[in-house]
């Protein structure tokens, strides 16, 4: 009986997380350069971060200050989401969403990107 629940439940879950091809095409990533990062005033877990992509830089709050300094973030590229709508954060807009990864057991890694690709490379 318990191992027919724990089937019933890992079905529902993986009918409920599969979103169709065309939703994933929506998502816009792109290859962004991390040009300055800094603080957000009254946050223990904002950054700010002005980002390239290709010609354009747009400002990027993202709340992963316990884990990263500005400055170990200058000159890094990774991935980001930019065609979020903006999203105000302590009165501050964002612009788009950083890639990273974290566990339960509180690791954490930016997604990595060869520094030879160029800033706005769409990823696909």
């Amino acid at each position: 009986m318990e191992e027919n629940i724990t089937q019933q439940n890992t079905e529902t879950k993986s009918e409920t997380s599969h979103i169709e091809y065309d939703d994933f095409k929506k998502v816009q990533i792109q290859v962004g350069e991390i040009m300055h990062a800094e603080p957000v005033e009254g946050s223990e877990k904002l950054l700010k971060l002005r980002v390239k992509f290709g010609e354009e830089e747009r400002q990027i709050l993202s709340g992963i200050a316990k884990f990263l300094s500005p400055g170990d973030l200058i000159g890094k590229k990774v991935p980001f989401v930019t065609n979020l709508k903006p999203r105000s954060m302590m009165g501050l807009e964002s612009n788009g969403m950083i890639l990273a990864a974290s566990d339960s057991e509180g690791h954490f890694s930016l997604l990595n990107v060869n520094p030879e690709i160029i800033s706005g490379t769409h990823v696909s």
